[in-house]
């Protein structure tokens, strides 16, 4: 039997590289769920969290768009942003998520499709870190 490997990668290198029993991703019409022997998949992927289930617990990732590709038993990721839930900063997700909001609110001299966007990225964070947290 295959094993199942997978490679995340942004702009700034590799992020992760191992052997795992099944992935999660946050594609962009919703979640989708990669096994072992999956067939070939190319996917875009959205703000979201990717689960990365080993053989010894869960890894979860906030992710903030990119895409995926599966092809012989390998799932290469290359997203924008990639970070571990236990290494987000949450005080410094929920003051990003405060400015976003407040950004949304002035609606005046502000580009409001970023500023929606940098809130939905705080709120992934803000997310990623509780599931970390409990």
């Amino acid at each position: 039997m295959a094993a199942l490997h997978i490679d995340i990668v942004t702009p700034r290198g590799s992020v992760f590289s191992s052997d795992i029993k099944s992935c999660i991703a946050p594609g962009t019409d919703g979640e989708f769920c990669i096994l072992e022997n999956h067939t070939a998949l190319l996917s875009a992927l959205g703000i979201g969290m990717l689960k990365i289930q080993l053989t010894d617990g869960l890894k979860i990732l906030a992710t903030t768009g990119g895409f995926l590709e599966v092809y012989n038993n390998t799932i290469s990721v290359m997203v924008e942003t990639a970070e571990w839930a236990e290494e987000i900063d949450l005080d410094r997700a929920q003051a990003a998520a405060e400015r976003a909001r407040k950004r949304i609110q002035q609606k005046e001299d502000i580009d409001i499709p970023r500023a929606k966007l940098a809130l939905a990225r705080a709120m992934n964070r803000i997310k990623v870190s509780a599931l970390h947290h409990n």
